[in-house]
């Protein structure tokens, strides 16, 4: 048995088991976790190919491709040389983000050769794919910024030690124009046209640049000047890889084969793909309890995409998982908690999951902040001077300024709320509230409530110390 097969074993037993359960899903966590770095060398290259495809959309020319290419290579005693561009647009990166770095550190962990193309060149263009206006450019600092920040955020998924790092500037910025003029005749016009995003903007009375109709035959020149094997990209790319193999063929080089993986829908449930822009991403650099929160926030029927999107889960696993949610075995929400808790696992670690857990059981299903671990805490008497923002914003850190903390009373998401032996008692803090002292606030709004009192922000809460039950 090879050691995913081993592996496969172990967490299918778990996965049959109470996974409401804390020390089963930890036990879960751990197993599938430890994937994240497990070498699958040991597998044929019918299986590396069928593990690859699992969690794709397309591979093109097809699967069985894959195998005879990775069989080839493995004679010949080296991997495939795969490859991933992407350019840095922005600084903010999510979830959607990461679903071609995990396919990537898959074919590392496979045994084969990677390199991940940074378009310094083509992100100042701006890829047009899926676009319903022209990207605007980046300059040199933009480029070198964003990166920064991707690496950083994206590094729980993929290991960056063991990746060639290329600049499409390299062979682009030296191309020529005669070079250029040589390459576009023997390129069909009606070729580039064709992508649905095109007609639908040229239909619209949209602009679209000559750069934009350029854009595939720039990262086409990618696979040509690197001669890889394959091509990762979405599923919006097939049009840009495909060019890629017809720019290699011109050249008389072997076609690289195409990798497509799907696009993630956002947590809004609405069929929108995640983004920034609609609000409905998950942030890697949000904080664990956000991150968790989130996740399970998403309609029942994302759990499938999510689960093989983010985790190491086989579709024997996933199909066992949902298998038990149909016959009622297996509640959803705990086969949600066990989702979030796979990716909190993946951004911050195993004891950074757990406690995200106890922490959402705590504030959304028991309905208990006293269960809730290792809460912050504001001392009353020493912090009653400061407004209720410079609380959040200095001393608990909740905020990132004194505004931020007033849009979270406008949204009606500041609150205080004592627990008693009666239970929860919740008291709304308005705009007004956020720019007045703590202790006068606590003097007006818990004046009487006995009990243990919380501040909450959105979805963290600190406790507050310093006060006697019954008064301020």
């Amino acid at each position: 048995m090879t050691r995913l097969g081993e592996s496969v074993a172990r967490a299918s037993a778990l996965l049959s088991a109470d996974l409401s359960s804390d020390g089963t899903v930890r036990e879960l966590l751990q197993e599938t976790g430890e994937r994240r770095y497990l070498d699958l060398t040991d597998l044929s290259a019918k299986e590396q190919a069928e593990l690859i495809a699992s969690r794709t959309v397309e591979v093109l020319p097809g699967v069985e491709k894959l195998a005879e290419r990775i069989e080839e290579r493995r004679a010949a005693g080296r991997g495939l040389h795969v490859k991933l561009g992407i350019d840095p647009t922005a600084t903010d990166v999510h979830l959607g983000h990461a679903v071609p770095l995990i396919i990537l550190s898959r074919f590392q962990r496979l045994g084969h050769d990677v390199t991940l193309i940074i378009g310094d060149f083509t992100a100042k263009i701006g890829d047009p794919s899926g676009r319903t206006a022209e990207r605007p450019p980046l300059t040199d600092e933009d480029i070198a910024h964003n990166l920064a920040t991707y690496r950083e955020q994206v590094r729980p998924f993929f290991d960056f030690e063991k990746v060639s790092f290329r600049q499409n500037s390299e062979w682009l910025a030296p191309y020529t124009f005669p070079e250029l003029l040589g390459l576009l005749a023997q390129v069909p016009a009606s070729q580039l046209l064709q992508r649905e995003d095109f007609r639908n903007r040229l239909a619209a009375g949209s602009g679209l640049t000559m750069t934009e109709l350029l854009y595939p035959i720039a990262q086409g020149l990618d696979s040509v000047a690197l001669e890889c094997d394959v091509e990762l990209g979405g599923s919006d790319q097939l049009l840009n890889l495909q060019m890629g193999r017809k720019l290699m063929e011109l050249r008389g080089q072997r076609p690289q084969l195409v990798v497509t993986m799907p696009l993630i829908e956002g947590t809004d449930g609405t069929g929108a793909k995640m983004s920034k822009s609609k609000g409905n991403y998950v942030g890697l650099s949000a904080p664990a309890d956000d991150v968790f929160g989130k996740i399970m926030s998403v309609p029942d029927r994302l759990m499938e995409p999510y689960l093989k999107a983010w985790t190491e889960w086989t579709d024997e696993e996933v199909a066992l998982a949902l298998g038990r949610v149909a016959d009622r075995s297996l509640h959803p929400m705990d086969l949600k908690k066990v989702l979030a808790g796979e990716v909190v696992s993946a951004l911050y670690g195993l004891d950074a999951a757990m406690a995200a857990r106890a922490g959402f059981v705590a504030q959304f299903s028991k309905k208990s902040f006293a269960d809730v671990e290792s809460l912050p805490v504001v001392d009353a008497g020493e912090h009653g001077a400061l407004t209720v923002a410079a609380v959040l914003t200095t001393a608990l850190e909740f905020t990132p300024s004194a505004s931020a903390a007033r849009r979270l009373a406008k949204q009606n998401a500041l609150r205080l709320v004592v627990e008693g032996a009666s239970g929860q008692s919740t008291h709304v803090l308005a705009e007004a509230d956020a720019v007045r002292p703590l202790a006068e606030v606590l003097a007006e709004k818990l004046s009487g409530d006995e009990g243990t009192a919380y501040l909450k922000a959105g979805r963290k809460l600190a406790q507050i110390t310093g006060r006697q039950a019954g008064t301020a």
